[in-house]
């Protein structure tokens, strides 16, 4: 007589187990996120069994060198540049965003190029109809690409059509959250589906040597929904980034074990698709306005691509008694120091005014350097004057005011040269190389040095 399938309560947020249901996860803290599964085993195509046994491996040393991964080109060169040069052949990539933002288009517009460059690429959407995927193809004029399609969300029918014809080179399966296996007791997206799919797709990616392509679905905050260890096996995870207001978008490399991490890739979406953008500097700075109050240009680091933005501030008397304190594409605790800092060390209080703080194009900056850039906005709107146009500003500013050397000056005035800027504050350290000798630069130590220029006048 089989044993009977146990039964437990699975967080669909961490993945922890509990053998009973209770109110709040006792992994995550988490309310109302457990549900029933039933514990059938490994999952389907994985090669385990309970009553399997091991063997022996070969064991190696440490010693002997390490060959350079081989890797073929996608054909676009924003999606070479987050992967680290191209995609390994039996690695694994996982892709999140939100809903909208251009997954399916940019998976699509990636296997038509594979194809049409002689390569076998299998595109499976779980979502969409093969109907909707044709028309999107057409609209992006694709459709003559010799990509193999299907709508299918069956595991089982999934491995038995990779296992039945030739070997794919890429295999893009949108999304991860829509497979299920009739071997598991339990939904399509919950934790041991999602997981139970991503292993065994994983193990036929190694197996064959086919680069594996997954779409994830993203939570309200952001993170790819299901549980982390999905994001632990697969090889590479990117994320896909954007505005609906801006028609730029940010490919962006989270985890890569085959590159470096934080790289990104521009793109714009135009009605063709999704548009690459070689140069992002002149994207971002496109529609700048001259002497306008509050407006001063950062030369940032998203990897190893130097990139130029505007970032703009509004400092306005508040007729609140909190003044409001809002921020788009910054940290907003980073902008509270900066408020303190100016006020402690340079005596210039905002405490009495809204401050309203925007990175124009819907990039999102997490680097240090862009404090001096942020006092520098914030001061000319308080002031009234007008930066210089032809200036960009970088550096990390300390509590004590101090402006400290932020890493690749070298490369921030060498991309700022060449979009014609001609000026540059910058912290007092620091190497500038050769690439800076026609421009004007300012060397800050402290906060002080920017701000009594900026000072408003009584």
């Amino acid at each position: 007589m089989a044993k009977a399938a146990k039964s437990l309560y699975v967080c669909q947020a961490c993945g922890a187990s509990s053998p009973r249901w209770a109110g709040k996860c006792p992994g995550c803290g988490e309310w109302n996120t457990l549900a029933e599964e039933t514990d059938a085993g490994p999952p389907p195509g994985s090669g385990i069994t309970r009553a399997s046994k091991g063997k022996a491996v070969k064991l190696g040393t440490l010693a002997g060198g390490a060959d350079e991964a081989p890797r073929f080109t996608t054909g676009m060169a924003e999606l070479d540049r987050v992967t680290g040069g191209g995609i390994v052949p039996g690695s694994a990539l996982l892709i999140g965003g939100e809903p909208g933002i251009g997954k399916s288009t940019l998976l699509l517009q990636l296997s038509a190029s594979l194809a049409r460059a002689g390569r076998r690429a299998i595109y499976f959407s779980g979502e969409e109809a093969t109907a909707q995927v044709r028309l999107r193809a057409e609209r992006l004029g694709l459709a003559s690409a010799p990509v193999a399609l299907a709508a299918e969300t069956n595991l089982a029918n999934i491995l038995a059509t990779l296992d039945a014809g030739a070997k794919p080179d890429l295999v893009v399966v949108d999304s991860i959250q829509t497979l299920w296996s009739d071997e598991l007791d339990a939904a399509p997206g919950t934790v041991s589906q999602v997981r139970a799919a991503t292993q065994s797709l994983i193990r036929y990616a190694k197996l064959e040597g086919a680069a594996l392509l997954l779409v994830g679905h993203v939570t309200k905050d952001g993170q790819i929904a299901g549980p982390k260890v999905v994001e632990h096996m697969v090889d590479c995870v990117l994320s896909f980034e954007g505005d609906r207001g801006h028609p730029f978008r940010i490919l962006r490399a989270t985890k890569n074990r085959f590159g470096a991490t934080d790289e990104i890739g521009v793109f714009e979406m135009v009605q063709q698709g999704l548009r690459e953008v070689a140069n992002p500097s002149e994207l971002f700075l496109g529609d700048r306005e001259s002497s306008v109050p509050g407006a001063a240009v950062f030369a940032g680091m998203e990897g190893t691509r130097p990139i130029l933005v505007e970032i703009q501030a509004l400092v306005a008397p508040s007729q609140l008694g909190t003044p409001r304190r809002a921020v788009v594409g910054w940290d907003s605790n980073r902008l509270s120091m900066i408020l303190a800092v100016l006020e402690a060390r340079c005596g210039i209080s905002l405490a009495q005014h809204d401050v309203y703080l925007n990175v124009a194009g819907g990039l999102k900056i997490t680097e240090p350097a862009a404090d001096l850039a942020v006092a520098s906005a914030l001061l000319s709107s308080f002031s009234g004057i007008a930066l210089p146009v032809q200036r960009v500003s970088f550096g990390e500013i300390s509590l004590s005011g101090a402006v400290r050397t932020s890493a690749h000056t070298a490369l921030r005035l060498k991309e700022a040269k060449k979009l014609g800027f001609i000026e540059a504050m910058i912290p007092a350290g620091g190497e500038t190389g050769g690439d800076a000798s026609n421009m004007s630069l300012t060397r800050l130590q402290h906060l002080k040095d920017l701000a009594d220029p900026l000072r408003p006048c009584d």
